[in-house]
């Protein structure tokens, strides 16, 4: 599954700057980010927040291809190494399976620049939770 175009104003994906989603393949996505001056601090240091929701979120879509929408990856534990800065521009974050389980799966994860240069790695635990009890809480308030 692929999507070529940038994601909507006010929904997640507009949000992050998500471009497009280059690959999202069972156990592995790759989706492309611009990194606006809006995301910066510093001089043009995009911060770390959106350094680990590009990540966190290519690792949700490697999930999402694999097992649908009845399940909803829920991040337990999201930990990020920062090697470089990433600037204003074009990046992608790439996310892919290490280790299946039935409904906690550990994911690895890395934001790359326009010069294939890794800016940062990530490693993170996630639980599956049923779609439709997530949308009874959430109904629920």
């Amino acid at each position: 599954m692929k999507r070529d175009t940038p994601s909507e104003p006010g929904t997640l994906g507009g949000t992050l700057g998500q471009q497009r989603v280059i690959t999202m393949e069972p156990g592995h996505a790759v989706i492309e980010y611009e990194v606006g001056q809006h995301m910066c601090h510093s001089g043009g240091v995009a911060q770390g927040g959106f350094v680990a929701g590009w990540i966190d979120a290519a690792m949700a879509h490697a999930i999402i291809a694999e097992v649908g929408f009845d399940r909803v990856p829920m991040t337990l534990e999201l930990k990020v190494s920062y090697f470089a800065p990433a600037m204003p521009g074009k990046v992608r974050a790439e996310g892919w399976a290490e280790q299946r389980g039935g409904s906690t799966w550990f994911m690895e994860g890395r934001l790359i620049d326009a010069a294939d240069k890794v800016l940062a790695k990530a490693s993170s635990t996630i639980r599956l939770i049923d779609a439709k009890r997530v949308a009874a809480k959430v109904a629920a308030g």
